[in-house]
């Protein structure tokens, strides 16, 4: 089971290296509606508020419980790591994007990656670049 961040490829250019697995802090029913894959974290980011990380605007429903979907939940860092992301955020101005949420076991994980912001122009670059490729494939395909 995994769930991906498609909007973060997009719109963010992800520096290579910058991978990190994070734990997440959740209730029982939100690890149970991730399992079944009813999470969404395409508009969510991930701060750092006083020494800690939370991912903010990530929307995981609970069924049947009074629990806001959207609240802000603590990821489990090691203190080695959060100050090694810290001072690259504030170094090179990046932003903490979550790539993909997924079982480890019995566990849920997250993968958070740094990246930086798309202009408008890199946005089309890319889609033309994708549109060319595919075309690309289609005559190849058919010689």
């Amino acid at each position: 089971m995994k769930i991906f961040n498609k909007k973060a490829g997009f719109n963010y250019e992800i520096e290579e290296g910058t991978r990190t697995e994070a734990g997440l802090s959740l209730s029982g029913g939100e690890a149970k509606s991730i399992r079944e894959k009813h999470a969404d974290i395409s508009d969510s980011l991930i701060r750092i508020l006083s020494n800690e990380a939370y991912l903010i605007n990530a929307n995981i429903p609970v069924l049947g419980a009074k629990l806001d979907p959207t609240r802000s939940r603590k990821l489990l860092l090691h203190k080695n790591e959060l100050i090694s992301i810290a001072t690259k955020v504030k170094q090179k101005k990046l932003t903490i994007l979550p790539i993909s949420l997924y079982n480890k076991g019995r566990l849920i994980k997250l993968e958070l990656a740094l990246g930086k912001p798309k202009k408008q122009f890199e946005k089309r670059e890319t889609i033309k670049k994708r549109d060319i490729e595919r075309e690309l494939k289609i005559i190849n395909y058919k010689l």
